[in-house]
């Protein structure tokens, strides 16, 4: 993503590894999924997943990937594929040459007017606290590791247009409807820091479909990322995708609607759920627009280091 201009240069799919996604996969579920308490989202594998050294650095104006690591992606593919075919399962991998250690998915959704580019990356960057070395890395390769848990980031975006070149590179321009989130600075010194709008606006666009008295922390549904309104997907597989398209759709209309008056609130106030234009907003959300997220279920507990995580599941009535 070219955060400048909110596009998404998508360059044309890869056969090799296009054709390990595109193979029948397990349907028996091997993983669950969860997020930590950085509020990062995680699947958790019921086996441990090798993770191949991969090349650190890659000029970000080369669209090819180099053959060293097209083949250390393509095990790693292959792995996850076997562990949790049907995440990938519709989806299209492309290369970033400027995030190369995240391998991205996607695929284009469409409802009424409105396009959607469902944006998956999966992060293989190694963490010595949760990842054990096989073979050592060095300046220019990262470790071979083994893990259990990869975390990722899942999220429908709206699309203002997409070109098609002549080369079939695609470039994804999103549907920028918030206006700009910098609204100052806080500290003095080495110790200045920007404030955004983003987090608040987050709380405040999630809260609003959520029926009173749950409890879905930390997963907020509604997103402003981009300087658009975009949709946290926690059901990876393709009928979870499906399922929650129009309830995206929805409540993305329904936002736009308001986004203006929810930018001047909070400009002044940090979001709360006493805030009169809360309320007011609140009670115009028709009850059956929550029933999605009465249905979703998120378990506190603590994992080995007695560090809270939290698992998240869909379980329909």
């Amino acid at each position: 993503m070219e955060y400048g201009d909110a596009k998404l240069t998508i360059s044309p799919p890869l056969g090799d590894i296009q054709d390990i996604i595109q193979k029948p996969s397990n349907r028996e579920k091997k993983y669950t999924l969860h997020f930590n308490q950085n509020e990062e989202f995680f699947i958790q594998f019921s086996e441990p997943l090798t993770v191949s050294s991969l090349p650190i650095h890659h000029p970000f104006h080369r669209k090819e990937p180099t053959e060293a690591y097209r083949q250390g992606i393509r095990r790693v593919i292959e792995e996850f594929h076997h562990l949790a075919g049907p995440i990938t399962e519709g989806l299209t991998y492309y290369f970033d040459p400027r995030d190369h250690l995240r391998p991205a998915f996607y695929k284009l959704y469409r409802a009424g007017e409105q396009h959607y580019v469902y944006l998956l990356r999966i992060d293989l960057t190694y963490h010595p606290s949760r990842h054990q070395v096989l073979e050592a890395g060095t300046n220019d390769l990262s470790p071979t590791y083994q893990t259990d848990r990869l975390i990722v980031e899942s999220d429908f975006i709206p699309l203002e247009s997409i070109e098609v070149k002549e080369d079939k590179t695609r470039i994804l321009s999103v549907s920028q409807t918030v206006s700009e989130t910098w609204i100052g600075e806080t500290g003095r010194g080495y110790f200045v820091q920007g404030i955004w709008l983003d987090r608040e606006l987050t709380k405040f666009f999630s809260k609003l479909f959520i029926p009173k008295g749950k409890r879905l922390y930390p997963y907020y549904p509604f997103t402003c990322k981009y300087r658009a309104v975009c949709h946290s997907v926690a059901f990876l597989d393709s009928e979870g995708r499906k399922k929650f398209l129009s309830v995206v759709h929805r409540g993305r209309e329904f936002l736009m609607a308001h986004s203006r008056k929810i930018e001047a609130e909070l400009k002044s106030s940090e979001f709360s759920e006493d805030l009169p234009l809360y309320r007011e907003l609140y009670d115009k959300v028709p009850a059956q627009w929550r029933q999605p997220f009465e249905e979703i279920q998120v378990r506190l507990y603590l994992n080995d280091n007695d560090m809270r995580e939290y698992e998240i599941s869909y379980e329909p009535a």
